[in-house]
C-alpha cells in the first residue's frame, strides 16, 4: 500500500511552472491525507497568474494517477494573492531583457555571501549563459575588488548606466562609483533610490540570469528589491555554526513572507582540509545540512575553506575561474550550478 512519503516522493516530479525546482522542495505541499484508498493532497500557491495553479493541478493528477493502488485523487489548491507591501505589489515588474533574477542572501555578515555570489555568477557564465551581477550591498560593496577592476561606468544615450564588464560578466556596484576609502553614508530613502537605480536604470541588455548580491540581514534594501523586480528565487548562505544559522532562518522567513521561493541553502566554510586530507570543522560540523533538512529546502553545496578562494577574491580572480579539476572549491561551485539547472 502506497504511503504518504511515497506520495510526496512522486510529487517531486511536478515542477513549479517556469522553474527547475519541484513543488515539494518549494514547500507548496501542505498536507497529504488518505481517506481509505482515496487520496487528498492540499497545496498552497501564492500567485496572481491563474495558469500556475492550473498547470500544477494537471501535472499532479498525471503523476498520482499513474500509481496503481491509489483510488480517487483530489487535488485541493488554495490560491493566495501575492501580498501588498508599502509602495506596490510584490514582484510587480521585472527587468526588460532579463530572463531570471536570483538573489544571494544571508541573515548576517561574514558568512561569505559575496564570495558565493561572485563564484555563482562565474559558474553560471561557464555554462554558456549571459550573466550579470548586481552588488546591492551599498554599505560594503565588494564586487569591484573581487573582479579586479576600478573602471568607472558611463551612461548611454538613454541616461542608463552602462555596466562594467569583467570575466565575461556584466557588473554593477557602488564600488565602481566611489574612491577606495570613501564611505557610503546614506539613509533609508537614498538607499532605496540607489537600489532601484541599480536594478532598473542600468543597461543590463539581454541576460539569462541576473545575480543579486544582497546586503546581510532583512532590512530596507531587501524589501526594496522584492518591491521593484520579480525575484525568481533566493539562495541562502550560512556557515555551520548556530549563530549564523539563527540568522539564516530569519532570511528564509523574510523571503517566505514576500513569496520568493528558496532555491536552496549553501553551507559555506564547511571545513578546512589540510595537505594530508584530514578535515577540520572550524565552525561546527554539518550545521547547514541539518538546517536544510529542518527547513525542507535543498542543500545546494558545502563549500570548504581554502587559501586560493581568499586570494582569488583579493586579486580580482574568483576561484570558480580555476579549472574545477584542480580546485575543490571551484568544483563545488560548478557542480552546484549544474544541479540548479537554471
Amino acid at each position: 500500500m502506497t504511503n504518504v512519503e511515497q506520495i510526496k516522493e512522486a510529487l517531486k516530479q511536478v515542477k513549479y511552472p517556469g522553474f527547475s525546482r519541484d513543488i515539494v522542495s518549494f514547500g507548496l505541499v501542505k498536507a497529504v491525507e488518505f481517506e481509505g484508498e482515496d487520496l487528498v493532497v492540499k497545496i498552497e500557491v501564492a500567485t496572481k497568474d491563474p495558469k500556475v495553479p492550473q498547470q500544477i493541478f494537471k501535472d499532479c493528477h498525471e503523476v498520482l494517477g499513474a500509481i496503481d493502488d491509489v483510488g480517487t485523487v483530489k487535488i485541493d489548491i488554495d490560491v493566495k494573492d501575492a501580498p501588498e507591501a508599502a509602495g506596490g505589489a510584490i514582484g510587480k515588474s521585472s527587468i526588460p531583457g532579463v530572463k531570471r533574477i536570483i538573489a544571494v542572501a544571508s541573515g548576517k555578515g561574514g558568512v561569505g555571501k559575496s564570495t558565493v555570489a561572485a563564484n555563482l555568477a562565474i559558474a553560471l557564465s561557464a555554462r554558456g549563459l549571459k550573466v550579470g551581477l548586481c552588488d546591492c550591498d551599498l554599505y560594503g560593496p565588494s564586487v569591484a575588488q573581487m573582479f579586479g577592476t576600478t573602471e568607472r561606468p558611463n551612461a548611454n544615450e538613454n541616461d542608463e548606466i552602462i555596466p562594467i564588464e569583467a570575466h565575461g560578466l556584466k557588473l554593477m556596484s557602488m564600488g565602481f562609483l566611489l574612491e577606495d576609502k570613501s564611505p557610503v553614508i546614506v539613509r533609508g530613502p537614498m538607499a532605496t533610490r540607489y537600489t532601484q537605480q541599480f536594478l532598473r536604470q542600468v543597461a543590463w541588455g539581454e541576460l539569462d540570469v541576473l545575480v543579486l548580491d544582497l546586503p546581510p540581514g532583512t532590512g530596507d534594501i531587501q524589501l526594496t528589491i522584492v518591491q521593484t523586480v520579480a525575484v525568481d528565487g533566493a539562495i541562502i548562505v550560512t556557515t555551520p555554526q548556530e549563530v549564523a544559522l539563527i540568522d539564516a532562518r530569519k532570511a528564509v522567513a523574510m523571503f517566505a513572507k514576500v513569496n520568493v521561493p528558496i532555491l536552496g541553502l549553501i553551507e559555506n566554510m564547511a571545513w578546512f582540509e589540510c595537505d594530508a586530507g584530514k578535515r577540520y570543522y572550524l565552525f561546527g560540523e554539518e550545521g547547514g545540512v541539518r538546517e536544510a533538512e529542518d527547513m525542507n529546502v535543498p542543500l545546494l553545496a558545502q563549500i570548504p575553506i581554502d587559501m586560493p578562494t581568499g586570494r582569488g577574491g583579493d586579486n580580482g580572480k574568483p576561484v570558480a575561474l580555476t579549472d574545477p579539476k584542480k580546485n575543490k572549491v571551484s568544483a563545488a561551485f560548478h557542480a552546484m550550478v549544474a544541479d540548479l539547472n537554471v
